[in-house]
């Protein structure tokens, strides 16, 4: 199913301030969670050129999103959920940066990253999402969603009609 997501972000810790239109898909085999994921960290991310992957979910090995470089290297690597060792190990001597956004425990993620050789896991950023927070936001997910979105000191607050979802987003440590 596409979906249709209009958002007036305003990223104060950044210094982002965009009105973005654009459309995300919900396969079959994915859950509610792994695409409210996937829109945040484009939100979260957001910049000139960054894209969801062409592939989708069809090409396991690209990433979810992506910001290509001048010469069409990728210079950010976004992963959802909690990525395989073996595909961190590949994005980490890929991209230039490597940025994971998890909706399910980020202990699990990082034990797996401790655990095995990846390529610069130390420059790794995970992001965690509470799953209530996205439990909240899905009760508001609709075909086309109108959002306004603020960002400060790394708490978000999703602003749908009078309605108002919130939350810190976890930054857990590699270390």
């Amino acid at each position: 199913m596409l979906y249709r997501f209009q958002i007036e972000l305003s990223d104060i810790d950044r210094g982002v301030y965009e009105t973005l239109d654009f459309r995300a898909a919900l396969h079959p085999s994915e859950a509610a969670p792994y695409l409210l994921s996937r829109v945040l960290a484009y939100v979260l991310t957001y910049q000139e050129g960054l894209e969801f992957s062409p592939g989708g979910l069809a090409d396991p090995e690209a990433p979810a999103l992506r910001l290509l470089g001048n010469h069409n290297d990728i210079d950010l690597w976004i992963e959802i959920g909690n990525p395989s060792a073996r595909k961190l190990h590949k994005a980490g001597k890929t991209a230039k940066k490597v940025m994971v956004f998890t909706y399910k425990n980020p202990e699990v993620l990082l034990a797996e990253i401790r655990g095995n050789e990846v390529h610069r896991a130390n420059e790794i950023q995970v992001f965690a999402f509470e799953p209530k927070f996205l439990e909240d936001l899905s009760q508001h997910l609709e075909k086309n969603n109108r959002w306004s979105i603020l960002v400060q000191q790394g708490h978000l607050d999703v602003n749908i009609g009078d309605q108002t979802v919130s939350s810190d987003v976890k930054n857990p440590q590699l270390n």
